[in-house]
Order: structure tokens, then sequence, then C-alpha cells
């Protein structure tokens, strides 16, 4: 976990202060310096328009990153909702809204995303509510089966004989309960968001160029693989970094979660267990 926390850490250092750290603006070409190859003036090299690759890879390390994480929260808010509201109110919201993530879940996600990609155009923002759209459906799946958990907890049942509001207990007993588990499933999530938005943008299906964003550039820069290699590895690594950091966040936080389960688990065995081993010690 730490070491994701600190490759993440970096990242967005580099993202948010790329811009002081390049020497040139990422759209602005010099046309006599096309495909220049990596130098003290052009670190990365330039593209086939002359634009300093070093700049829009930092450009496009944060418009990823950004992208990304606007991902997740949308995709994580609608499907805590509704997994929340299905397993608060049962019944039939309850079966219908799992018929709907049935439905959702058996249309595989980047072929629901390239669906709706298709049906709104393509373009940054219709690429990231694709890809929301693809990605809610499993983790309300989880949401409800956390909810449906914490309803059969003692606080809950009392609050429910008390006569409290089911919208009372969803936001005061139901959510704090549900709300860490599920942010960590979610989170599992990231490496997989970050490499479909390069993949979908590599296509030509999100950011358009000339604005510089880690999967376009990759894909522009497919025609030069031979002639100018270095477009491909800087946004390549950059894409690699940005899913290894997730990836190493992620499981570090649900190995550390199982640890203090397991910890808890034991603790509880210990304590039921004392009482017989002071009855067979007499």
């Amino acid at each position: 976990m730490r070491a994701g926390a600190v490759l993440l850490g970096l990242l967005l250092v580099l993202a948010i202060v790329g811009p002081l750290l390049a020497q040139y603006p990422p759209n602005e070409p010099h046309y006599g310096d096309k495909l220049v190859a990596p130098s003290t003036e052009y670190w990365l090299g330039t593209d086939q328009y002359g634009r300093d690759q070093f700049s829009r890879v930092l450009n496009g390390l944060r418009l990823s990153l950004l992208s990304a994480f606007l991902v997740l929260a949308g995709s994580a808010t609608i499907s805590l909702l509704v997994g929340l509201g299905a397993g608060l109110y049962g019944g039939r919201p309850d079966r219908a809204v799992s018929r709907v993530i049935d439905v959702v879940l058996a249309i595989p996600g980047l072929v629901l995303a390239l669906a709706v990609v298709g049906l709104l155009g393509p373009g940054y923002l219709n690429l990231l509510l694709a890809l929301v759209i693809a990605s809610w459906a499993a983790d309300a799946r989880v949401a409800r089966a956390l909810t449906l958990a914490a309803r059969t907890r003692p606080y809950v049942i009392a609050a429910r004989v008390a006569g409290v509001s089911r919208p009372a207990i969803g936001v005061r007993h139901l959510l704090p309960a549900v709300l860490g588990p599920f942010l960590i499933v979610a989170t599992l999530r990231l490496g997989g968001i970050v490499v479909a938005l390069a993949g979908l943008s590599f296509l030509g299906l999100g950011v358009q160029m000339p604005e510089a964003e880690l999967g376009a550039m990759l894909g522009d820069a497919r025609r030069f693989l031979t002639a100018a290699p270095w477009l491909l590895i800087a946004p390549a690594v950059a894409i690699l970094a940005m899913a290894a950091a997730a990836n190493l966040l992620a499981e570090g936080a649900r190995d550390r979660v199982a640890d203090s389960r397991d910890r808890l688990e034991g603790a509880r065995d210990r304590v039921a267990g004392s009482p017989d081993r002071l009855g067979s010690e007499r």
C-alpha cells in the first residue's frame, strides 16, 4: 500500500506542477523541430508538429488522472445510492433494481461504453459518461449486499422497532456501516478505469487532438513507431505507472482491511473461549 501511495503521490505532484516544469506549452507547434529526438532542449523529444512531448505528457497525465477520479466518483456515487436504496427498502424496489443490475452486467463493460459513445458521439464528457454507465452496476450489487448484511445488526433493528423512518435509518445507521467496505471495493476498479480511458481515447473516442491525453497521444503516435519511438514510450510508461499505483494502493487497502477483520475475529474467539479454558483449568 505504501508503494502505491508513494507512486500515486508522485504522479499527482508531476500532474500539478507540470506547467512549471515544462519549457513550452503543450499545444505550441515548432515546425522547424519536427520529430526531434530527446535532447537537453526537448527532454522527451517532439512530435510530428514539433510540439514538446514532455509538456504534453505532463498535461496528459493531469487530464488522465482527473478523468479517472471523475469516473470513479460518479460510478461510486450512483452505485452507493442505488445499492443502499435497494437494500434498505427491499421488496419490489429491490427486485427491480436487481433485474436492472443483472441486465447491465450481462453486457461487457467496454462494449456498453462503446455503444454509449456511439450514440452520443466522440468527446471527453461523453466518454466519461459512457464509462460511468458501464461501471456502476457491479459496485451497486456490492453496496446492496453490504446493506442487506447491515440491516440485521441490533442497533438497526432497534431503530426500526422505535419507528425511525427508513431514510433516517439509511443515513444515520446503514450508510456509516456500508461506506468503508464499499469504498475499498470501489477503489479496486481505479486501475481498470485508467486502462479503459486510455484504450477508448486510443481509438479516438475521447479527447480529440490536438489536446494532450495519454491514450489519444498513443493513438496519434502509432504512425511513427519506427521513426520516432519516443512518442509511444513516454505516454505508455505514464499509463502503466497510473495503473500500477492504483492497483497497489487498492490491494494494500484491501489487505489491511482483511488483516483488521482477522484480528477482530481472533480477539472475539479468544474472548468466547476464555470461560471454557478457565473451567478446564479449575
